[in-house]
């Protein structure tokens, strides 16, 4: 359960705060909904409360979490199998969604290492870019640093 205020972890779309929590009759139920603001884009979202876990709404990582984040970007084994970057794709989209941050860092991981072998599909270079700007977010709210900062030593892991 979250509070107003409390800043939680959307899955594909990052951090949010719950700005309200806000009680709405859909089909002659009522429903309690979290309304959240992504702090990226300001995008507002309402998330049913009962479907809150189902949906993988979470709250952010502890400072306790963070080794094993930079341990996962360290590891050079890629854990999606090869084939056709449709496939990849699909695959990584998967671990986006699941709002996990270790799959977060798998999918950025993988897909630099893969940049540094060919080049990246559209798809799998703007893919990128989200795992980066989501897992940039994440770990520097929870450090409580500049995103520079963490991205220059997400950088110096992934070369």
């Amino acid at each position: 359960m979250f509070k107003i205020g409390d800043l939680a972890v959307y899955p594909a779309h990052g951090v949010g705060k719950i700005e309200s929590i806000e009680s709405k009759s859909i089909g002659g139920k009522r429903l309690e909904f979290y309304v959240m603001r992504i702090l990226e884009n300001d995008m507002k979202i309402m998330i049913p409360v009962p479907n809150a876990q189902t949906v993988g709404l979470r709250g952010l990582i502890t400072r306790t979490d963070i080794p094993r984040v930079f341990d996962i970007l360290v590891r050079r084994e890629v854990s999606v199998n090869g084939g056709t970057w449709n496939r990849r794709y699909r695959e990584y989209m998967e671990k986006i969604k699941t709002g996990s941050i270790y799959e977060l860092a798998e999918v950025l991981r993988d897909l630099t290492v893969l940049k540094g072998d060919k080049e990246l599909s559209f798809g799998e270079r703007k893919m990128l870019d989200t795992a980066r700007t989501l897992l940039l977010k994440e770990l520097s709210i929870v450090q409580d640093v500049a995103e520079s900062e963490i991205e220059q030593s997400i950088f110096e892991i992934l070369g």
